[in-house]
């Protein structure tokens, strides 16, 4: 009795991994089509958002020391500190709305295909 538990346990480990197996290997062979269609693209996107980023991330730190500087002729440095945190911290707010809108893109029919199976069949809906 305790053996065909046991084998029953193993059939449906075996054939719930061969399935995730498959469902992998689809949404890889999509995806790689995808970027091959798409690779120039994305490949100069890339080097304009890592140069774009790197000159950003020069500007911020120069408009912080700058701002400090000119705050510290008015209040106590936890204050301005704190100050430039909040401001910060509702930029990056703002930067990820927009990312998240600008990465809703296009996608090739056989991806939103396969992304609403597996959803379909993880969630148990019909």
């Amino acid at each position: 009795m305790d053996n065909s538990k046991n084998k029953n346990f193993s059939n449906t480990a075996s054939r719930i991994s061969s399935i995730a197996s498959s469902v992998m290997d689809l949404h890889v062979r999509i995806a790689l089509q995808e970027v091959d269609r798409e690779k120039r693209r994305l490949i100069s996107g890339g080097i304009f958002i890592a140069i774009g980023g790197i000159l950003l991330m020069l500007v911020l730190i120069s408009i912080h020391i700058i701002f400090y500087l000119i705050l510290d002729k008015f209040n106590n440095w936890e204050y301005n500190v704190l100050l430039i945190m909040f401001i910060d911290l509702f930029i990056a707010g703002l930067c990820l709305k927009l990312g998240g809108k600008l990465v809703k893109g296009p996608y090739l029919p056989q991806t939103l295909e396969g992304l609403g199976k597996t959803t379909k069949a993880v969630l148990g809906k019909k």
